[in-house]
């Protein structure tokens, strides 16, 4: 499996529910978290701070989120199948986001700065999450994924939101005219 990376429809599909936790399940998981440190090898500015199954072409509810989001060399995530928001709160704050499926782009994102989840662990167990900041960021971006929207989608009108990184591993901004605003790349269906 590799990782998939826009234009690809298959990013813009809503996943179906999981039914049952079995091998299968596990395997797409366990598969998740190889593809989400291979990419980080490969990307020593970055850190891959979660993974959906869509991002590997599997339309399931599955994400994986790395467990602490500060410490590059803790390479543990959790996975939680079926995540649902059940409710947001605060104010929309703007923040940089990346995605391991549209390369080379970074956007400030307005979200929530709160949010509580609900999800299933892989051993079955029921668990509801009070997320806030960077990991309510992280989890509503991979839930997004799984309803077929990507980061970019939330502001992608917005001339002044698109970065890319240089080689220092510094964000600078791009040309929304020249670099985002007709490509199909990113916006097929406009």
């Amino acid at each position: 499996m590799e990782i998939i990376k826009t234009p690809d429809p298959r990013l813009r599909k809503k996943s179906t529910k999981v039914g049952a936790i079995d091998d299968e399940v596990k395997d797409i998981i366990a598969k998740m978290t190889e593809n989400s440190l291979e990419w980080e090898a490969n990307h020593p500015h970055e850190l891959s701070a979660a993974m959906a199954a869509p991002q590997l072409g599997v339309n399931r509810r599955i994400i994986i989120v790395r467990d602490d989001l500060d410490d590059k060399s803790n390479n543990h995530f959790t996975a939680l199948i079926n995540p649902e928001v059940v409710r947001t709160e605060g104010k929309l704050i703007k923040d940089y986001e990346g995605c391991l499926s549209v390369p080379e782009i970074y956007g400030l994102v307005p979200r929530p700065g709160k949010a509580k989840i609900k999800a299933i662990l892989e051993d079955g167990t029921e668990v509801r999450i009070k997320a806030e900041g960077f990991l309510a960021r992280t989890i509503l971006h991979e839930i997004d994924h799984l309803n077929g929207i990507l980061f970019i989608d939330h502001i992608k009108d917005e001339k002044d939101a698109f970065y890319r990184l240089n080689e220092k591993g510094d964000l600078v901004p791009l040309d929304y005219d020249k670099n985002i605003k007709d490509n199909k790349d990113l916006f097929p269906d406009d």
